[in-house]
């Protein structure tokens, strides 16, 4: 079972993965997957059904009664075997997970992948040290609490960071002894595919983890709803949105659409499944005017934060220097090591990011640079590019501000006192994360206690501890990933009370 990327021009040809063997789609229904930096095919992927989702989810309930009685080190053994092969091979990796996702390969290597290698390390020695609550009751009782897997999960990992986010979600699972079925994004299959071949190196028995590709509708939906499926795990958004291109006018329309994580609750009310969902945000940073301006120019650069508000003494200063480094920013082929910025993920998402561009316009908001296609990128002539767009002039209500976008866009707001600016920074109904930015220590820990979100970082971003929980507030979502928070999801608990 050949699971590798080569330099030839011919698409990958995936097929599923289930009871440890390579398997093609019962209706032998397949569907293209495009390098978003060229719109070529990069790879042909199943359109898998409910049918080859039964499949899945039948050998995942056949495998669990004995993974789940496989001790703790034996399982650990093999979490961290499935880490060293995966690290022996980030470059391959990363050089897949750019074609297939857009980003550039220099991210994919320096971080993508070793996150991706990091979550199975990580829950590979956790599990060895973890502990239980015991207690004595007046010499009656001796009584303790037993933590064991719940069963078959069901997992849905997005296209945003396709192998890293997939694995946060495989890692604790079997480490905790459950088995599982996971659906990579449709846009974002070939890096799961791949780790199929490193599962069954590191001894991975069959069944415990599977896979099916495909679509929400066809695949996620059977997968979710499926009663051999004890709970469900899913990371991505929550609406959907029609999208209108016309002549460059980028307009957007939206409608109810599929509202995929109200869904997922709905189908999962009636049979009592465990649910985990991370439905995305509109992240706020806040700078305050005392903060250490350079760094926090260059780091909010970079940051996933659609909201930057900014104290006003210095305003005009962060919005010209902001300007200056977004327009210094390097939109190319991801394969260029000057490549700042890749293409987004498919050109229905870069017609859906135009259109909000169109929508600041039309709410009367400036386009302060950016906003605009890149069509001049050598080798990449038909990707998906566009410029970083800073936009000015909106209010915090408008829909620019209030909207999950999710690309290259930024609204830069101006505030004047710290009641004002959390009731901006809250005032949506997303609560997944926010930056603040100040040297006032007793002002961060003031601001941060009042921000309704699941993370907030102080004078940095993206600092991933998973001995904390990350999960959001509001419509970003239930539950929360990490240790041990992941083991309270994975995992039952039981009383034990012995005699005396």
């Amino acid at each position: 079972m050949s699971m590798s990327v080569s330099s030839g021009a011919s698409p990958l040809r995936l097929r599923n993965f289930i009871d440890g063997l390579a398997v093609d789609p019962i209706d032998a229904r397949y569907m293209p997957s495009l390098n978003p930096a060229d719109s070529s095919v990069f790879a042909i992927l199943p359109d898998s059904s409910a049918k080859d989702v039964d499949l899945a989810v039948n050998a995942a309930a056949r495998a669990f009664p004995s993974w789940s009685k496989t001790s703790r080190s034996s399982r650990s053994a093999i979490l961290a075997k499935i880490a060293n092969l995966l690290e022996e091979r980030i470059p391959e990796f990363a050089l897949a997970e750019s074609r297939d996702q857009g980003k550039p390969v220099a991210l994919a290597t320096e971080v993508d992948i070793p996150r991706a290698v990091h979550n199975f390390r990580f829950f590979s020695t956790y599990i060895l040290h973890m502990d239980e609550k015991s207690t004595e009751l007046d010499g009656v009782s001796l009584n303790y609490v037993q933590r064991y897997p719940v069963g078959v999960a069901a997992l849905i990992s997005p296209w945003n960071l396709p192998l890293y986010l997939a694995t946060w979600k495989l890692a604790p699972a079997i480490a905790s002894g459950c088995t599982c079925v996971l659906k990579p994004s449709e846009f974002t299959s070939v890096t799961c595919w791949m780790l199929c071949d490193i599962l069954n190196k590191a001894g991975l028995p069959p069944g415990v983890v599977n896979m099916v590709f495909g679509t929400g509708v066809n695949a996620g939906a059977p997968l979710v709803s499926h009663p051999g499926v004890s709970l469900v795990s899913f990371t991505g958004g929550k609406y959907g949105l029609q999208i209108v291109f016309a002549s460059n006018t980028f307009p957007l329309f939206p409608f109810p659409g599929t509202a995929t994580g109200e869904q997922i609750f709905k189908n999962c009310a009636p049979t009592f499944k465990k649910m985990s969902l991370e439905l995305g945000g509109k992240n706020a940073c806040i700078v305050f005017a005392d903060a250490d301006f350079e760094k926090t120019v260059a780091v909010t650069l970079r940051i996933k934060s659609s909201r930057i508000f900014v104290e006003r003494p210095v305003y005009l200063k962060y919005l010209e220097a902001f300007k200056a480094g977004a327009n210094a920013l390097v939109v190319g082929h991801p394969s260029d090591p000057k490549t700042d910025m890749g293409p987004l993920v498919s050109e229905a998402h870069l017609q859906k990011v135009m259109g909000y561009v169109a929508l600041a316009q039309q709410e009367n908001g400036v386009i302060e640079c950016g906003g605009t296609l890149v069509t001049n990128v050598a080798n990449g002539e038909k990707g998906y590019y566009m410029r970083p767009t800073v936009l000015t002039g909106l209010s915090p209500k408008s829909r620019c501000a209030q909207e999950e976008i999710f690309g290259p866009v930024v609204v830069v707001i101006p505030f004047d006192k710290e009641e004002e600016v959390i009731e901006y920074a809250n005032g949506t109904k997303y609560g997944l994360s926010a930056s603040i930015w100040t040297r006032d220590l007793s002002r961060a820990i003031r601001v941060s206690g009042a921000m309704d979100v699941g993370t907030v970082w102080i004078n940095q971003w993206m600092v991933r501890d998973l001995n904390l929980p990350f999960g959001g507030s509001k419509a970003s979502g239930i539950g929360r990933e990490g240790a041990p928070y992941s083991f309270d999801f994975f995992c039952n608990e039981r009383a034990v009370m012995v005699a005396l």
